[in-house]
């Protein structure tokens, strides 16, 4: 008996001691027509594998120890591509798919970039795996942009962004590459007036279980992108694993999050994806407890299936929707009223979907075409109840917002590449809008059918000059309005790392729905009537990639706004500062804005276990009234400061703690003068609207925390996190107003330390 036991104590000291392996697996694939490249070579970085790829492109490396790695891919007459950042779990495999494009192959262009290097204009990429190392992320790439320089957050709140200067109505969300509605919960998170923005809200109805890769656009866009003056959030789901079944389970302060991904069969290739996902605050609502008088909670459900054939390309079949709301009820003892907010019964919710389908078909070995077809709606209803003090059984007055909101929208793409040196990119857009909006002071409809075509040239004149030339349409069906839109951009690499380019665009957006709608029927509404926002967007950038994993971009640019709609009686007001759903004022487009400035980040990808980035920018936001002379736009904070880094350390026996950092130096946004005589004798806040954005609110400053530790077994993986959003608990300005219940301007902060506690296992 006991050399039995001694056997089976060793037996498990052994298989306790072994390293957990798993497999590193993937396809290299031409990036125009996305045909498999035979005989790639593939190299894991930090080792000494590698291997090629079969006729399916595909190349696998199995029994890799769990870690991270930086995996290489080259093929003869194409650009060497690293991916860095890949890690590796027990428990779950990695399938990495490289798209590379014809260009020079030598050594010294095999160089990490953080810009994708297919594009001559910004695009971020913002990865699943960032979102789950980043600290106080809330697992959404909106608030992982917010370490990228000139984004910062409208509000800790909510993960509406400010990009250069501009508001978050002039951020697009993009959905598989077609614009979408607002594909958030609680929309209405972080504004003065509880209503839904147009742009942003409380967390992602997407949960990052399911995204791959999201693009973030910010300066000059390519003439593929539309509709957009500020940046661009463009969202791709992954593909389920193909080869095997996993799963995923979360259960945090944020909820509880489950996934499932693998093949339909085994000799098929076919894969579906999905996730669900229930609010923690929701479960704490229905036991009754309650956030600061507050019952929040939302829920959702998405997924991806993904259907590729022999001859008829790839199919991939999306959906994704969600339901939020928040409810806050008054005390019964109207004594217990401190604010006046305290004296509503305010009902807020929200429900949004989206459901699609792409295709997409290599013609030749230059060519690919593929579309997407999707439909997304939204449905938003709040409902304030004000109560009598003296009887708080008595309600009052009641004012009401109802939003509902369906885009369809189908897109299709030509990709033909004639040479190493010659690329053609041409497409259309079709969107069909439909919005209505009642609210106690505004009521209507609108929709219209929009058309956007473009074409794009790429043209590598040598090695290292490359340019991009470009033009997009833009018709707006609701009130034909339309803008002719000229894109340009080139990259010359003057010496070896060493970079320079230049990029112009001239762009153009809508208006949202509740500014068009704003007069309802009262009048004769001249607003439906109003014209495109319009930009010229330039810029110009250094980067000097070091031989390793690092870089260093500056960046110089100037955004000139024009059309932009003011009020014809309010000297002050310009729809550049707008955020919330009430408009009441007559427009015209006689307004201007100008938003210029410097940018610089450098960027260390994660190697031997350290990675840091440091981004910054000084910029200068102003717009014109009706009135002339430049003022302070709503978000001119003048200066931004991001540092995001962090160290994993390995303490043996397959485990892994990390340490992760975020601070957040801000310029503080602008805020207009309240009268307080005014307000009370109106009972509601009053601003001196001549002296609008007058006032710099104090610098926001906010520093976050994330430690976790990981530990991997033969079969799963496990995560134990501790994320903690501003931990010095800094308290940062929100917005002042005069408040009736306490009769004085009361100062609104923003969100104090919240500590997050998680645990995730993936098998």
């Amino acid at each position: 008996m006991s050399k039995f036991l001694t056997v089976f104590f060793l037996s498990i000291s052994f298989v306790y001691a072994q390293k957990s392996v798993s497999t590193i697996r993937g396809y290299v694939l031409d990036g125009d027509s996305h045909t498999p490249l035979k005989g790639a070579t593939v190299v894991l970085k930090n080792t000494d594998a590698g291997t090629t790829t079969d006729e399916n492109g595909a190349f696998r490396f199995g029994n890799v120890t769990i870690g991270r790695y930086l995996v290489q891919a080259s093929f003869v007459g194409y650009k060497t591509t690293v991916q860095p950042e890949i890690l590796l779990e027990s428990g779950k495999e990695q399938v990495v798919t490289f798209y590379l494009t014809p260009g020079d192959t030598t050594l010294s262009e095999v160089v990490v970039h953080y810009v994708k290097t297919e594009n001559l204009n910004n695009i971020y990429e913002i990865t699943n795996e960032q979102t789950l190392r980043f600290a106080a992320t809330y697992l959404d790439p909106a608030r992982v942009a917010t370490s990228l320089p000139g984004v910062v957050a409208a509000d800790d709140q909510a993960n509406g962004i400010v990009v250069r200067g501009n508001g978050p109505n002039s951020t697009q969300w993009r959905l598989e590459g077609v614009e979408i509605v607002n594909p958030n919960h609680l929309s209405n998170a972080g504004t003065f007036s509880d209503r839904a923005t147009q742009s942003g809200g409380g967390v992602n109805i997407l949960s990052t279980q399911l995204l791959g890769t999201t693009n973030f656009l910010t300066g000059a866009y390519a003439a593929s992108y539309g509709n957009a003056l500020g940046g661009i959030m463009d969202m791709r789901f992954r593909k389920g694993n193909n080869e095997q079944n996993e799963f995923t389970a979360q259960i945090g302060l944020i909820g509880v999050d489950v996934a499932a991904e693998g093949p339909f069969s085994r000799n098929g290739k076919a894969s579906y994806l999905a996730n669900y996902r229930y609010s923690f605050t929701g479960l704490l609502s229905a036991m009754g407890v309650t956030l600061g008088g507050e019952d929040m909670g939302f829920q959702d459900l998405s997924f991806n299936v993904n259907l590729p054939t022999k001859k008829a390309g790839e199919f991939t079949v999306f959906g994704m929707g969600g339901y939020s709301s928040n409810v806050f009820k008054a005390e019964k003892n109207a004594s217990d009223w401190e604010f006046e907010k305290d004296g509503y019964n305010i009902t807020y919710k929200n429900k949004m979907g989206a459901a699609g389908i792409t295709h997409t078909l290599p013609i030749t070995k230059r060519t690919s075409w593929r579309s997407t077809l999707a439909v997304s709606g939204l449905s938003t209803s709040r409902e304030g109840s004000r109560l009598n003090p003296a009887d708080p059984s008595e309600v009052l007055s009641t004012d009401t917002d109802d939003i509902e909101k369906v885009k369809m929208a189908f897109t299709t793409a030509f990709n033909h590449r004639f040479n190493a040196k010659h690329r053609v990119l041409a497409g259309a857009y079709i969107y069909h809008d439909t919005d209505r909006l009642t609210t106690n002071q505004n009521s209507g409809e609108m929709d219209g059918t929009s058309f956007m075509p473009y074409l794009t040239w790429q043209w590598s004149l040598s090695p290292k000059f490359r340019t991009e030339i470009g033009v997009n349409y833009f018709y707006y069906g609701f009130n034909s309005k339309k803008s002719v839109e000229p894109r340009g951009a080139l990259k010359w690499e003057i010496a070896p790392r060493n970079t320079i380019s230049f990029s112009y665009g001239w762009h153009s957006q809508a208006q949202a729905p509740q500014v068009y709608l704003s007069l309802g029927s009262r009048v004769s509404n001249n607003n439906r009537y109003l014209g495109l926002t319009k930009a010229r967007h330039y810029g110009v950038a250094y980067e000097y990639r070091f031989v390793r994993n690092s870089s260093l971009k500056v960046e110089g640019y100037y955004q000139e706004l024009t059309n932009v709609p003011v009020a014809s009686g309010v000297p002050t007001y310009s729809v550049l500062n707008l955020v919330e759903n009430v408009v009441s004022n007559s427009l015209v487009n006689r307004g201007e804005g100008q938003n210029m400035g410097v940018e610089a980040t450098w960027n260390t990808y994660l190697a031997k276990d350290f990675y840091l980035m440091l981004s910054g920018s000084v910029y200068d936001s102003k717009y014109k009234g009706v009135s002339g002379g430049w003022r302070n736009t709503r978000f001119n904070g003048n200066h931004t400061f991001a540092a995001t880094g962090g160290k994993e350390i390995s303490t043996g026996k397959n485990s892994i703690w990390g340490i992760n950092a975020k601070i957040l130096w801000i310029g503080g946004f602008r805020d207009t003068p309240v009268d307080a005589a005014a307000s009370a004798a109106a009972g509601t806040t009053v601003y001196r609207v001549a002296q609008s954005y007058t006032i710099r609110m104090k610098d926001y400053f906010r520093p976050d925390l994330r430690i976790y530790w990981k530990k991997s077994k033969e079969k799963y993986s496990t995560t134990l996190a501790l994320d903690i959003q501003n931990i010095s608990n800094t308290q940062n300005e929100a917005f002042s107003y005069y408040d009736t219940r306490k009769q004085q301007i009361v100062v609104r902060n923003q969100l104090g330390m919240i500590p997050i506690v998680s645990y995730r296992v993936e098998f």
